[in-house]
């Protein structure tokens, strides 16, 4: 099924040199977007990560934030910024009024937790209602922000995308529409940085892709896709067959690859029959990597148009909801439903299929307007959400060690490798708390963020 693709026109073209993968992304051990390094999921640096922690054990320090979220912090040098949303749609027995809606950007110092500046944006309105199925599971700070060293980039949807410098000085702010998607679910697609170009899935807002220059916000180009309605994941940047980079995102029932230059597709590829795809793909070795609802699949990137049958690797049965997979070492790794999943990347074996142990757990987390439900590790209905409860985060990796983050706030420790090895079950918090972001992780500092707090954990 061939997805509803428009050339929109792009305004200029930059130049792009890619000699490898690392090119691709900021320098250095940053965790500078979502699920860091090329949105791997695998920390860059090899620093020692702690296995077991808790509020008395191995908590470097604790912070309350201003507002709810579901966007993942990031790193940059010394700083640690995160986005937030208070005002309106904090609980659903009582959302407020859309006119009280603020966002915030906050920096604080990696070392201590100390704030350094938060800045709070006055919303584009209306937004969409705090309400039905989708909003009220992950609020109004679903994105999360991306840096190229110089700047932060955060992505509000209706209320468009912004440019801070480290010290807080807005730069510019753009608009990418004001639309919904047909579910009205919201937003939650994370903007990317490749050679300057600040790049932003604007699916519900006006289904487009859209290209900023980092330095001065103006448009670099703009390609329509009807399909991008659609559409919640984050792409990812991979080197084709010609050494060219290429973006490359999930898009219901196919996999695009996009020339990030110019926005124009270069190939695409049937997938999983979804009519949604809410999950990021990743890519290793030169093949995209994708796991959804009703499949999985491996894809060599680079050609021209159709390319499914020449470059599919192989097509799977595990599925998943929200989080995306890791690569690493030859393996594929996802967690879904409690199961933890690893397969051989060479032709999808299965590895191993294990459920994660779990300790006996306080109250579940209210998610923004649900009723607090019994039971630990997300996979219980949660009474006026409408995903029953699903863990929103993704694992993420760093010395040698696989943690996942569920929505009641256990963070599962795994040993990578061929055989299963649970190495521990934490919390940060015995508090009822939403965790439905995914972890960032740099220089042995996992930064762990509810809806209410950020966590820091570290052995040093």
């Amino acid at each position: 099924m061939r997805s509803t693709w428009y050339g929109y026109g792009w305004c200029f073209a930059l130049t792009f040199v890619s000699a490898s993968i690392l090119a691709l992304t900021v320098a250095g051990q940053d965790w500078n977007r979502f699920r860091g390094p090329n949105g791997s999921g695998v920390a860059a640096d090899t620093d020692p990560v702690p296995s077991e922690f808790g509020p008395d054990k191995n908590l470097k320090w604790k912070i309350p934030l201003p507002g709810a979220g579901v966007s993942s912090p990031i790193v940059v040098g010394d700083k640690v910024f995160v986005t937030c949303y208070s005002g309106y749609g904090v609980d659903r027995r009582n959302p407020g009024d859309q006119k009280d809606l603020k966002r915030h950007l906050v920096c604080v110092n990696r070392a201590d937790g100390k704030t350094i500046w938060e800045k709070t944006i006055d919303p584009v309105l209306p937004e969409d209602e705090f309400g039905g199925a989708g909003v009220p599971e992950h609020g109004y700070a679903s994105h999360t922000p991306v840096s190229d060293g110089e700047r932060i980039y955060c992505f509000f949807g209706k209320t468009g995308v912004l440019a801070f410098d480290l010290d807080g000085k807005e730069l510019w702010r753009k608009s990418v529409g004001t639309d919904s998607d047909p579910r009205r679910w919201g937003t939650s697609s994370s903007p990317i940085v490749h050679e300057n170009v600040v790049i932003v899935t604007a699916g519900p807002e006006s289904r487009s892709f859209y290209a900023f220059d980092g330095k001065t916000g103006e448009q670099v180009w703009k390609e329509k896709a009807d399909s991008l309605g659609n559409v919640w994941g984050s792409p990812s940047l991979v080197l084709g067959k010609d050494g060219q980079a290429e973006l490359v995102i999930g898009a219901p029932y196919e996999l695009w690859g996009l020339n990030p230059a110019t926005g124009q597709l270069n190939w695409y590829c049937n997938a999983m029959e979804n009519d949604q795809f809410n999950s990021s793909v990743v890519v290793a070795d030169g093949v995209v990597y994708a796991i959804e609802g009703r499949g999985a699949i491996a894809l060599k990137a680079g050609g021209k148009d159709d390319v499914t049958k020449t470059n599919v690797v192989w097509n799977g049965n595990y599925s998943g909801r929200f989080g995306s997979p890791i690569v690493h070492n030859g393996l594929l790794y996802s967690i879904s439903g409690g199961l933890a999943n690893c397969v051989n990347v060479k032709d999808g074996s299965k590895v191993y299929e294990e459920r994660l142990a779990t300790p006996a757990a306080p109250a579940s987390p209210t998610p923004a307007g649900g009723q607090p439900q019994r039971g630990g590790g997300g996979r219980q209905g949660r009474g006026g959400g409408g995903f029953g409860g699903s863990d929103y985060s993704s694992p993420v990796m760093a010395d040698g060690k696989i943690y996942f983050v569920t929505r009641s706030g256990e963070i599962h420790v795994i040993k990578a490798g061929e055989k299963f090895e649970q190495l521990a079950t934490n919390r940060v918090t015995t508090d009822r708390e939403d965790f439905s972001a995914t972890p960032a992780i740099s220089h042995g500092a996992i930064f762990i963020r509810s809806n209410k707090f950020l966590y820091c954990v570290s052995e040093k």
